[in-house]
Order: C-alpha cells, then structure tokens, then sequence
C-alpha cells in the first residue's frame, strides 16, 4: 500500500526509494496490484483523455495511464519525487509530464482535465476541503474524480495508532477517513460521489494477503467495511 505524502510538504525519510523498496516487497507488490486494479475500474476508459494525477510520487501510475492512451500531468510537492518520475518516465520512455505543485494551489486553468486520479495524499491534511475545491475547479463539466485513501476502519490503520502513540512522526497526525467522509467532501466540492468501493481486506502479513486476495474484488464490491484502501469515484456535473 502507498505511503501517504502530505500535499504541501515532504515527509523525512519517504523518498523515492522508500516507494520502491515498498514495491519490492511481497505484501507492498501484491497490495499495490490489488489497489492499481481498483483504482482503473473506477477511471474506465482514458484513451485520449487529459488525466491529472495529484500526489504522483515517482510516476509509477503516471506512466501506466501514459501507456494507456491518456495525456498525463503530474504533479508532486516534493522535488525529489518529481525528479524521480522525471528520470523514470525517460527511462521509459514515457509521455507523460511532471510538475512540482501543491493540492490546494493547482497551477492550471479550470476546466482543463477530463479526469483527476488522486491516490493516498489526504491522510495528513486536517482540512482536505481546499484540495476537493481545487480538483473540482480543474475538472471539466462531465470529468470524473478518482480517489483513493486509507480506510479508517480496518487492522492496518490499528496499527498505525499504535505506532502513532509510540511516537512515530510519520502517523502521530494521520487522519484516516471513512466511506461517508470522502462523499461528503465531494459534495461539498460541488461533485456527485457514487459508492465507495474497497481493498486490501487482510492483515500486513502476506500469507493471509497470499490466501485472501483472490477474494478482495469481491468483498469491495460488497463494502467497504474493513478496507485498509478505499476509493471512490465523484463527477462534476455537466453545464447546464
């Protein structure tokens, strides 16, 4: 599962090779197949589509919707990251273009995206409403937003409470959101939220991961009651 980045500022000791020391690793690699999958269906077809990722650390998804047929952006607060996906997306000759920005200060003219895909970045922010404004502002009349964040409810975020009262300074202000939080939020923004949809419904332990992954689609199509990983999908309505 991604770590969390907060939108306007770094965090000490999440670089780009924490990111890729994650994938590496057997639970990391078969957490982020199973939120990659989630995350797609709810994007649907980009082929042509101008796509804005916020929060696109290395630019490992960047590059998948590049390949995809979309026009990607993304953008990162930290420079580090943003060198990282700049230096993949060469190596692979990706198409898609990276920028140092903050959530709630996005440097592009409304109406400009036809899709905005936004994975683990609200966990440290108290007042995510900005960053909802902001997406709903860039997004063009009919354009979809994907989010995806940490669930509230579910063995992963115990444990990070417990590494938070121990004095971890990555999750001592973590903010993990429920089903009817992340709605809300895109209610808020003017947007029209459809279900909230989950994964990742096994402990950080990969032998459970290993045994319960074949059952994860379904069990996110059924709640999103105890998902380490939620995602939900919010239009902007078309003009009237």
């Amino acid at each position: 599962m991604l770590i969390p980045r907060r939108p306007s500022q770094e965090l000490p000791g999440l670089g780009p090779e924490a990111y890729a020391a994650w994938r590496g690793s057997g639970i990391g690699l078969l957490t982020e197949r199973l939120e990659r999958r989630l995350i797609l269906e709810l994007l649907g077809g980009m082929r042509g589509k101008s796509v804005l990722e916020i929060g696109c650390g290395d630019g490992d998804l960047a590059l998948d919707l590049a390949r995809r047929g979309a026009r990607v952006v993304g953008i990162d607060s930290s420079p580090r990251m943003i060198a990282a996906a700049r230096a993949r997306a060469e190596a692979e000759r990706g198409e898609a273009e990276f920028l140092v920005a903050a959530a709630a200060g996005l440097p592009f003219a409304s109406a400009r995206f036809d899709l905005v895909v936004a994975v683990t970045i609200l966990c440290f922010v108290a007042d995510a409403r900005p960053v909802f404004a902001e997406i709903a502002r860039v997004l063009r009349p009919g354009g979809r937003l994907v989010i995806g964040e940490l669930g509230r409810w579910n063995s992963w975020a115990a444990v990070r409470r417990v590494r938070a009262w121990s004095g971890s300074a990555l999750w001592r202000g973590a903010r993990f959101r429920t089903p009817a939080e992340l709605a809300a939020l895109a209610r808020g923004a003017g947007l029209a939220p459809g279900p909230v949809r989950g994964a990742i419904y096994f402990p950080r332990w990969l032998p459970a991961g290993r045994l319960l992954a074949p059952l994860d689609h379904r069990l996110g199509r059924l709640t999103p009651f105890g998902a380490a990983f939620l995602a939900l999908a919010a239009s902007r309505p078309p003009a009237s």
